[in-house]
């Protein structure tokens, strides 16, 4: 019988544009998450909540003209969010986020803590249109981090015009669907034998 883990998390992309997220927290991992966003999504809408900021997220906050709010948590933050992430420093006020967000079926993420997370936010690799998500199922930032670099390196820099002029390629293909299921497959064979 094989005893390895499976990672069980199911990888998509969101349209972080038409979302509305919630950021609860305003020190160095909420820094690190909005810019996790902004880098991926820099038309993502975002608000954040926290008694204090740091002036690298004051910044940041101002550059993409995201909400920053000075207050202490209370539920009432939650009133039409989509996604939620929790990033003080005081557990309890993060475990609160979790159950209310849970009550009101909004994604949580507790930064650090993947017992109270819905999702994970992975690292992520972009080159034009493709993307590139990796998870360790919250076990190993650090994997993925690396991960990430590698892929950063051998991933072509001209692969978003491969991309692109495919797209257009496609567009001309006659045909039913498996035929240009398999003129594509054909085609694009030659990006992993080199």
């Amino acid at each position: 019988m094989n005893n390895v883990e499976r990672n069980e998390l199911y990888p998509i992309f969101l349209k972080a544009s038409d979302l509305n997220i919630l950021i609860v927290g305003g020190g160095n991992v909420s820094f690190e998450k909005l810019s996790f966003l902004l880098k991926s999504s820099k038309n993502a809408r975002v608000q954040i909540v926290s008694k204090m900021f740091r002036e690298e997220t004051i910044t940041l906050a101002k550059k993409f003209q995201v909400e920053m709010i000075i207050d202490s948590y209370n539920p009432s933050f939650l009133d039409g969010k989509h996604i939620v992430i929790a990033t003080t420093d005081n557990i309890i006020v993060n475990k609160e986020v979790y159950h209310d967000c849970k009550m009101r079926n909004i994604l949580v993420n507790v930064a650090d803590n993947p017992p109270y997370c819905d999702f994970y936010m992975g690292s992520i690799v972009t080159k034009g249109n493709v993307k590139i998500a990796i998870s360790t199922n919250g076990k190993s930032p650090t994997t993925a981090k690396r991960l990430r670099q590698f892929f950063e390196d051998v991933i072509p820099d001209n692969i978003d015009d491969f991309v692109k002029n495919l797209n257009k390629f496609r567009k001309t293909i006659k045909g039913n669907f498996q035929e240009k299921v398999d003129i594509l497959n054909n085609f694009t064979k030659e990006l992993v034998n080199k």
